[in-house]
């Protein structure tokens, strides 16, 4: 039986949450969220607090339970305090800027990399070589974040490359003469 799925989730004060059929909306300071449920799952509100089963004892209903707890759980915490990541590029002439809406970053080819930032993500270069992704979808932000990785990933010799601020890179040993 899933753990996480046998909890409650408490609405956080400050935020309006509905239930309509399958389709949670929570409504906060930081903005608007909506997710639907899986029809495997049963979802209740009563008195604020949210209650998450499975239909019935079916694998696919089970592997969605938990899952559909977090996803509502993540949208209070969205909407209340939002999400962020931060990455850090390391390498000798790599750096980030912004250039209004796009992020500029020199990632050692022989052009820039522009990248258009998204509705919804705030992107913040507080110096050359930190990019702060920030939100209050979590998809969203970890896809921006991701993206912007994929550009350079580090590479395990010199740890070269865009990683996350609490990345470990496995480093490998040179060639030996």
């Amino acid at each position: 039986m899933s753990r996480i799925g046998k909890k409650v989730i408490a609405v956080p004060e400050g935020i309006t949450a509905t239930l309509d059929g399958q389709t949670v909306t929570a409504k906060g300071p930081k903005g608007e969220l909506t997710f639907v449920v899986n029809d495997d799952v049963l979802v209740k509100l009563e008195d604020g607090v949210f209650k998450v089963d499975p239909k019935n004892n079916s694998k696919n209903a089970r592997s969605q339970w938990g899952m559909s707890r977090t996803m509502i759980s993540n949208i209070f915490d969205g909407v209340k305090e939002g999400f962020s990541k931060t990455l850090e590029i390391n390498g000798v002439g790599y750096r980030a800027a912004m250039q209004g809406n796009k992020l500029q970053l020199q990632l050692g080819f022989s052009h820039e990399v522009l990248y258009d930032i998204p509705e919804g993500v705030d992107v913040k270069v507080t110096k050359p070589t930190e990019i702060i992704v920030s939100g209050f979808d979590k998809q969203k932000v970890g896809q921006v974040a991701a993206e912007i990785r994929k550009y350079r990933p580090p590479e395990p010799y010199k740890g070269k490359g865009v990683k996350y601020a609490d990345e470990f890179i496995f480093r490998k040993e040179g060639k030996k003469k």
